[in-house]
């Protein structure tokens, strides 16, 4: 079997990042299947005008727990490759905030390797979101972390303006309710 050597960059960054920078499925003639995901920054939130974001991160940990994530989803799905790169800085809207790739032999476990890697990153790395919206405000956004195999066991009908899920989210904690 031959060693491959797999490029080597910063899984936060501050610059564009684009797919082409990821390692080539050539270099992967054991995958038949690529799952993609390139989240970017929409132009509103909750019925407010979003003019754009600010990304913020621990980068020390969360590169770590990104590479953490890409190895364990690695394992579970007997995937050949998983790579997640998340930006920092500012972003206006229509830039590229997150960018997942994972290459399987089929196409169902590089989608679920992509799908969870997302998923994983976006509610258990310390990532924070700012956004700046078109009216002059601008608040942090509070993230969550329900997943399809996690959900709150309180009754939230009360709650519903303070609970609520984003394309990234801000803390690496549980989802809670001022209440909670």
């Amino acid at each position: 079997m031959q060693l491959k050597l797999l490029k080597q960059f910063a899984r936060i960054q501050q610059t564009a990042f684009r797919m082409e920078d990821f390692d080539g499925i050539q270099h992967f003639p054991e995958c038949g299947g690529i799952g993609i995901f390139v989240g970017t920054v929409r132009n509103h939130h909750q019925g407010k005008a979003v003019r754009a974001l600010k990304y913020t991160a621990y980068a020390p940990v969360a590169e770590k727990m990104i590479r953490e994530i890409e190895q364990q989803i690695q394992i579970k799905y007997q995937v050949s490759y998983v790579r997640v790169v998340h930006r920092i800085g500012e972003l206006e809207v229509g830039e590229t905030a997150i960018i997942t790739m994972a290459y399987a032999a089929h196409r169902r476990e590089a989608f679920a390797a992509c799908e969870e890697a997302v998923e994983r990153v976006k509610h258990e790395v310390p990532v924070w979101k700012e956004e700046f919206y078109m009216d002059g405000s601008s608040q942090y956004v509070e993230g969550c972390c329900i997943r399809k195999d996690h959900a709150p066991e309180t009754d939230h009908s009360n709650h519903t303006e303070d609970l609520h899920c984003h394309h990234h989210h801000v803390a690496p904690h549980a989802c809670q309710s001022p209440s909670n």
